[in-house]
């Protein structure tokens, strides 16, 4: 199929951050954000999702498999819901439930679920300099408000029943891959001057499309500027064919007339608390440029703002 579609070391201590903000020209009209992104019934939501767990124990009790973290992560992404910083695409609500899925599927209280992706040209924050394969405009030509250095990354910790949310887009695609998001579960840490702190990483891995959806996706703007050949599921190098269990999102969409409006994505990811990740998991994830930075922030960083809200 056809896709229709500043090299910086990131900052623990990022006080530039700019939680949801104005969508730039060519993206989608403030109404369809708040459409996909209204938060009406989170106590009903949460609850149905934790009684869902527990209805399809032999579903959640498959340990999710950790693969590769890719080559675009960064150390010190901020808590906050919305991680979109005014980058334009269509919306996504993304609802992730984590359970113990070696003690009955329990729901992990305090779990941080990290997440991270691409805009809708491919570009990741921190490394966007580095090309996302077929035919793009350059990052910067989008003319959004997102900081180069912390859009579309961010943390929630679960509540007691093991559910986050995250306000962001629709990622777009980059060559070898498929669209996709990045996820780490950690536990035993705690949140510190905007980011997490400590503890361990529990599990890596990565959350999926389905090919019509995302095919539908990319020919709206701003994704229909980035043209080339796009990986479908079948062939990407991490996706193992396994649905929920390999990471395929439940999708949902907001108006199922218009796919500009939005989607809500949900999972369940059954982890071991006890186990620890590396990141080094199956899958190579792509190449990043020569010049990457190394995901180290400097010490030397300033404190995060306000802005950095859970």
């Amino acid at each position: 199929m056809t896709g229709n579609h500043k090299d910086k070391t990131i900052s623990r201590r990022r006080a530039l951050a700019v939680t949801g903000g104005t969508v730039a020209a060519g993206g989608l009209v403030a109404a369809g954000f708040q459409s996909a992104f209204a938060d009406t019934a989170d106590t009903t939501t949460d609850a149905d999702a934790t009684a869902s767990a527990s209805s399809t124990s032999s579903e959640c009790m498959t340990l999710m498999t950790s693969v590769t973290e890719g080559p675009y992560y960064l150390d010190g992404a901020l808590v906050r819901k919305d991680i979109t910083e005014g980058k334009a695409g269509v919306p996504l609500t993304l609802r992730l439930t984590v359970v113990d899925a070696t003690d009955g599927c329990t729901p992990v209280k305090g779990a941080a679920v990290e997440i991270w992706h691409c805009d809708a040209w491919g570009y990741y924050s921190g490394y966007t300099t580095a090309n996302p394969g077929g035919s793009a405009p350059a990052e910067s030509e989008e003319g959004d408000s997102a900081n180069d250095l912390t859009y579309l990354r961010g943390y929630q910790v679960a509540n007691a029943n093991g559910v986050v949310k995250f306000e962001t887009i629709f990622p777009g695609w980059y060559t070898p891959r498929t669209c996709h998001i990045h996820v780490k579960v950690h536990t035993g840490g705690e949140k510190e001057d905007g980011t997490y702190e400590g503890g361990k990483v529990n599990y890596t891995g990565q959350l999926f499309f389905a090919d019509d959806v995302a095919e539908e996706i990319f020919t709206l703007d701003p994704y229909a500027k980035h043209t080339g050949s796009y990986t479908v599921l079948a062939d990407d190098m991490v996706y193992d064919g396994g649905g929920a269990a390999s990471g395929l999102l439940t999708l949902k969409a907001v108006h199922k007339k218009d796919p500009s409006k939005g989607y809500k994505g949900s999972l369940t990811l059954g982890v071991d608390p006890d186990a620890e990740s590396t990141g080094a998991g199956s899958g190579g994830g792509g190449t990043p440029p020569s010049d990457a930075p190394t995901g180290t922030p400097p010490s030397d960083s300033p404190s995060p703002s306000a802005s950095a809200s859970s």
